[in-house]
């Protein structure tokens, strides 16, 4: 679902008035979180998705790390998933069927989490994901609001999955070619995430769906400042330029340009391959986070140390809020 839906949608839902719902008072949080005591909260999320690729397991593997994301990105710890899973047994086997559920099981456990259930339906085309619970201590945890002028915005995964996985599905590239993109799609934010709590950032959110662009967008308005990108710092998976080059542009694209470019200035001078980079929608993205200037470096370095990217792609500036500049 698009952007512009999904808030035409949630502006006309109740909003709740318990005061334990924190989530409740962060805009664009990316989940809920709901406060058990002074020192804990519970972190929830949900998501799930048609194949990206065409292993089963590579694709358990992918869906769970993307439904981890969120709870890592609030610098919380999981500790239970629930399986969702729709799936045409009439079409494709049970071994397939158990193949995306152990890719999906080996990630909840590498994440330090258990499978606690799920709930499987028939479906015409294969679907699967996870709804992940996790907790935090809320004087610790990690959101979009936070950001402060000056602060220093680091990325840390490559940008283009949504360009590559229309380029399998066209048939365009194989497996093989995205080898270096399925292995980052599969890989979980944990590690990034603990750096980013033994280091300390200001703000953070995970890039999915709504791409760089609309997700570095909440994240401005949440903390009612602007977001200035470096384009040519903007890192991409192998391939994924020459893709959208070939016109190879998943549908999420255009919607996320519909919906967020409005709130960027003069879009019309972005080149068109940043353009691509910025609205692209993410499987499994990285984690955007917002650090002080004087722990940039220190950040980068532990991030690169722990195996994780840690790319310098801009920085915050003062209003006006919600907003973008790209040079």
């Amino acid at each position: 679902m698009g952007p512009e839906t999904l808030a035409q949608v949630l502006r006309q839902l109740p909003i709740s008035a318990d005061p334990n719902l924190l989530s409740a008072a962060i805009p664009f949080a990316d989940a809920g979180i709901y406060r058990i005591s002074d020192d804990l909260a519970l972190v929830q999320s949900i998501d799930f998705f048609t194949p990206v690729v065409d292993d089963p397991y590579l694709f358990g593997q992918i869906a769970a790390a993307n439904a981890l994301s969120d709870v890592f990105a609030m610098g919380a710890r999981p500790i239970t998933a629930l399986n969702l899973i729709g799936f045409p047994l009439c079409t494709l086997g049970v071994d397939d069927l158990t193949a995306i559920l152990i890719g999906g099981a080996d990630k909840v456990a590498e994440a330090g989490a258990v499978i606690a259930g799920g709930h499987s339906v028939e479906d015409d085309e294969p679907k699967y994901g996870l709804a992940v619970t996790g907790l935090v201590d809320p004087a610790a945890m990690i959101t979009t609001v936070g950001a402060r002028p000056g602060d220093r915005l680091i990325l840390t995964k490559p940008l283009g999955t949504g360009l590559l996985a229309t380029a399998l599905k066209g048939e365009v590239l194989t497996e093989s070619d995205l080898s270096e993109a399925i292995s980052g799609m599969a890989t979980l934010n944990k590690r990034a995430a603990e750096v980013m709590l033994e280091t300390g950032v200001h703000a953070c959110t995970d890039i999915t769906g709504f791409g760089l662009l609309g997700h570095a967008l909440e994240l401005a308005a949440a903390s009612n400042v602007r977001i200035v990108l470096d384009g040519k710092s903007l890192p991409a998976y192998p391939q994924a330029l020459e893709m959208a080059s070939m016109g190879l542009v998943p549908e999420g694209s255009y919607r996320n340009r519909s919906h967020y470019l409005p709130r960027v200035q003069d879009p019309e001078r972005i080149p068109a391959a940043t353009l691509d980079l910025l609205a692209d929608p993410q499987t499994s993205g990285g984690l955007l986070m917002v650090v002080a200037p004087d722990k940039c470096d220190r950040l980068r370095e532990k991030l690169s140390a722990a195996g994780c990217g840690a790319w310098l792609i801009g920085h915050i500036e003062e209003g006006p809020a919600g907003q973008m500049r790209v040079y």
